[in-house]
C-alpha cells in the first residue's frame, strides 16, 4: 500500500508495503474537535467499481480486496456506532460487531465501548429478530424507525433485546435526525456502510460529513445502483479530498464536506 495524498512525508510512504492497523487508525481518526464538543460526525464507507456499481449481484464482497477489508475493519474499530439500512442487513448477513484487541487501548482511551453498536434503519421492521445481531450482540443493537412502525414488529425487536429509537413521524425515518439521536446516547463517531438508498438519504439531508470511497479496478456492468440513490440535491454539496492510498490498483480515498460559506 502506498500513500499518494497528502504528499508523502518520507520515501517510505511511497513504498508498496502493508500498512499496520495503528497507521491506518491514525490516518482515519475522527476529528478531535468534533468529539470534544460532543457533536456527531457521520462518515460513510462504500466501494464502487470503475463503472459506478455499488455491488455485484447484491453483494459488495466481489468488489472488495484484502486491503479494502483492512480499511473496513479499521473504520469499524474507530466507530461508536455503525449505521446501516435494513436491506443491507438482509443482503450482507450482518452480524454483531466484535471486539478487536488491536483497537482496545485506543477505544479505552477515548471512553468507547469494546465494539461499535450496530444501528439498523428500518421503516417496516421487516427483519429477522432471531439473528445474533439482535439477540446476542456485544453491544446492544439499536433499531431506528418511524413513530407508526408496526406495533408487533416493534415488540419483536424489543423482545429480542434491541433498543427501538423513534427517528421520524409516520412510517418513515428522518435521516436528518439520526446523527443527533445517536449522539444523545453517547454515540458520536458514526460510520454508515449503506446501502445506497440510506446513504442517499443522509446526503440529501446534508448530514454526511465524510465519504470514504474504495474504487475497485473492475468493471461490473449490470443494473447495480450507484453508491447513493435518491433525488438530486438542488445544489450539489462540495467535498474536499483528504487522503488517497493505493494497493493493487485499488484507490482508497477519503473526502470531507466543505463547510458552507456564510
Amino acid at each position: 500500500m502506498r500513500r499518494l495524498f497528502p504528499s508523502p512525508l518520507s520515501p517510505a510512504d511511497l513504498e508498496d508495503r502493508e500498512w499496520g492497523l495503528d497507521e491506518l487508525a491514525g490516518l482515519y481518526a475522527y476529528p478531535h474537535e468534533e468529539a470534544a464538543a460532543g457533536r456527531p460526525w457521520l462518515r460513510a464507507n462504500m466501494v464502487s467499481s470503475l463503472d459506478g456499481a455499488a455491488h455485484h449481484e447484491g453483494r459488495s464482497q466481489p468488489l472488495s480486496s484484502a486491503a479494502d477489508m483492512r480499511i473496513f475493519g479499521t473504520l469499524r474499530g474507530l466507530a461508536d456506532a455503525v449505521v446501516v439500512g435494513a436491506e443491507t442487513v438482509r443482503q450482507e448477513g450482518y452480524r454483531p460487531a466484535r471486539a478487536r484487541e488491536a483497537f482496545a487501548a485506543r477505544r479505552t482511551a477515548l471512553g468507547q465501548g469494546p465494539a461499535p453498536a450496530i444501528a439498523v434503519v428500518s421503516a417496516g421492521l421487516d427483519l429477522d429478530f432471531s439473528l445474533p445481531l439482535f439477540t446476542s450482540p456485544l453491544v446492544q443493537t439499536l433499531v431506528l424507525t418511524g413513530s407508526e412502525a408496526p406495533a408487533d414488529r416493534v415488540a419483536a425487536a424489543r423482545a429480542a433485546g434491541a433498543e427501538v429509537v423513534v427517528a421520524g413521524e409516520g412510517r418513515g425515518v428522518d435521516a436528518a435526525r439520526v446523527p443527533g439521536l445517536l449522539a444523545e446516547r453517547g454515540l458520536i463517531r458514526l460510520l454508515t456502510e449503506g446501502g445506497p438508498r440510506l446513504l442517499g438519504q443522509f446526503a440529501s439531508a446534508r448530514v454526511l460529513d465524510e465519504m470514504c470511497l474504495s474504487l475497485a479496478p473492475v468493471v461490473a456492468t449490470g443494473a447495480a445502483p450507484r453508491i447513493m440513490a435518491g433525488p438530486p440535491l438542488e445544489v450539489p454539496e462540495r467535498f474536499a479530498l483528504g487522503s488517497v492510498l493505493e494497493e493493487g490498483g485499488f484507490l482508497f480515498t477519503s473526502y470531507r464536506r466543505v463547510a458552507a460559506e456564510g
